[in-house]
């Protein structure tokens, strides 16, 4: 019998950690070799536990999955990581598999996708999902929002004025409107409340629930 996957599960919410693990274990080829429902656990657990693959939760409790990334690979430059989130937005797919995550998965994935997924990382192999794909596809060539412009649409998706965001930001008001038709021009919207809706779905500003 070939040597089991083992995987460590990084995910806080129970009823996700109960379905994979359901879905695992039914699956002689798999075995979960820890769990965790933070990242400082998480990454504790891989130092100590070694596994073949880790199911990496995008948002948890205490961090993000792409600000942790690397602290995985700087410990194991031939990690094996997939990202789990409860979403696709590109921005951060985009992130992830520029920080080195050879997959990226959501929570509604068939059982039968998950396996696969699981099996391709295992072999240094990138795994993307055709409909997470084609999220990618649709924003290539696309102009990335600068480091300035990525602050004023965080601001601006949480309800601030421009004369708020030009103080918060020690510029002048004319600049913030200058930058905020560049976002306008960028995301391909006319309003402010298009960009909020639009940013939160790409996944370009972190909402904290």
């Amino acid at each position: 019998m070939n040597k089991r996957i083992q995987v460590l599960l990084v995910e806080h919410q129970t009823l996700v950690k109960i379905g994979i693990r359901t879905i695992l274990s039914g699956t002689e080829d798999f075995e979960i070799v820890g769990e965790a429902a933070n990242g400082a656990e998480g990454f504790e657990l891989f130092k100590k536990l070694n596994p073949d693959v880790v199911i990496l939760s995008l948002r948890m409790p205490d961090s993000c999955a792409i600000d942790v990334l690397g602290d995985y690979f700087a410990f194991d430059k031939r990690a094996k990581i997939i990202v789990l989130a409860d979403h696709a937005g590109d921005a951060e797919i985009s992130k992830a598999l520029k920080k080195g995550a050879l997959g990226y998965i959501c929570k509604d994935i068939s059982p039968e996708e998950l396996t696969k997924a699981i099996r391709v990382v295992n072999q240094s192999k990138k795994y993307i999902p055709s409909d997470i794909a084609e999220i990618l596809s649709e924003h290539l060539g696309e102009e990335e929002l600068t480091k300035t412009e990525s602050s004023v649409l965080r601001y601006l998706v949480g309800g601030m004025s421009n004369k708020e965001i030009a103080f918060a930001l020690d510029v002048s008001e004319n600049t913030v409107k200058t930058h905020v038709k560049n976002i306008f021009d960028k995301l391909g919207v006319s309003d402010r409340t298009s960009a909020a809706t639009l940013a939160i779905k790409r996944g370009l500003v972190r909402i904290h629930l």
